[in-house]
């Protein structure tokens, strides 16, 4: 059994090389290294999303001093004179905050699969949206890439007003090891508001299988995870957003992918159930796609993207507004 499991990873892992829709977080057991080299040298030679017509990019805007801390902000544009349409509106707009996956080791904010449709979705319809790099393995432990994350979300909401957008309304996103950093980040809400983050909406958390470090990593798993974890249970607990949930984290919506062999439904069912016990909201929205394709699709019209955007739709009447 624990054979067959191995088996189908390393088959997800081969197909994360071959096609540009899959993730680094289905990476293989045997020849990791050689593995993750291959997908970074695929995802070095993808081109960045190509922007539809009245979208802008403000590129690379910095939240820390290491040339990693840096994000993309996706504006709409006056179709007259080309520039930014947001800032003079006397309603400001909902920003999304996108953080890309790839196994906490690779990935980038720019790469099509992690904003193309997204953007052509939404920036059309007045949403701000924003792609973030943040630092990685090996220079930079999971429990400091949460931290970047945080430093960004921070940086963007005190900036949003110069792009028009609303520092209250905000809508935390990520895909893959993304997922789980904005899951953990969500989690642990009141703490980041106490060191100066403003509240936001919401959280939608795209395909993590790493919801309950602790149970992940006490059952056969990916030496990714191994990487990302380490092997000390005081620090499996620090970063798993079932046990650093507190009360008062803003509701979060999970897909998750019903074709990964690692079966990562159930850990979001688990987590949704955590959350609900203790008075929190959080649901789950299974998916009859591949890890890559929840990423990719979202923002194509589907009943998929409807569904996220109902749950997106709930936590806000101006959000609710600006959507189909």
């Amino acid at each position: 059994m624990f054979l067959r499991h191995i088996l189908s990873l390393t088959a997800m892992a081969l197909l994360a090389v071959a096609a540009p829709s899959s993730d680094a977080q289905t990476a293989p057991p045997n020849g990791a290294g050689r593995l993750r080299a291959l997908i970074a040298q695929k995802q070095a030679t993808t081109a960045p999303a190509a922007l539809p017509a009245g979208v802008q990019r403000i590129a690379d805007v910095p939240y820390g001093s290491d040339p990693a801390q840096r994000m993309d902000v996706y504006v709409p544009t006056s179709p007259t004179t080309g520039t930014p349409s947001l800032v003079a509106s006397a309603v400001r707009a909902p920003v999304i905050f996108m953080v890309h996956g790839g196994g906490w080791r690779m990935g980038d904010k720019t790469m099509g699969r992690v904003v193309q449709e997204k953007v052509a979705r939404w920036v059309p319809r007045g949403f701000v949206l924003i792609s973030v790099n943040y630092r990685m393995l090996p220079d930079a432990p999971v429990a400091q890439q949460e931290r970047d994350v945080q430093a960004a979300l921070m940086a963007a909401q005190q900036r949003a007003g110069t792009w028009g957008g609303d520092a209250s309304r905000f809508i935390l996103m990520g895909h893959s090891a993304g997922a789980h950093l904005v899951a953990l980040l969500n989690a642990r809400a009141p703490q980041a508001l106490r060191e100066g983050a403003w509240p936001w909406l919401g959280t939608v958390s795209l395909d993590s299988a790493v919801m309950n470090v602790p149970t992940v990593m006490r059952a056969p798993h990916m030496p990714l995870y191994d990487d990302a974890f380490g092997a000390d249970p005081a620090y499996w607990v620090a970063l798993s957003p079932y046990h650093q949930w507190t009360v008062g984290a803003p509701p979060m919506q999970m897909v998750c992918s019903t074709e990964r062999a690692d079966h990562p439904c159930l850990q979001a069912d688990s987590m949704a159930r955590h959350v609900r016990n203790q008075g929190g909201r959080a649901e789950v929205l299974p998916q009859d796609l591949t890890h890559g394709e929840i990423n990719a699709q979202l923002g194509l019209d589907s009943d998929y993207t409807l569904a996220v955007e109902a749950f997106m739709g709930s936590l806000d009447a101006e959000v609710a507004r600006r959507l189909p």
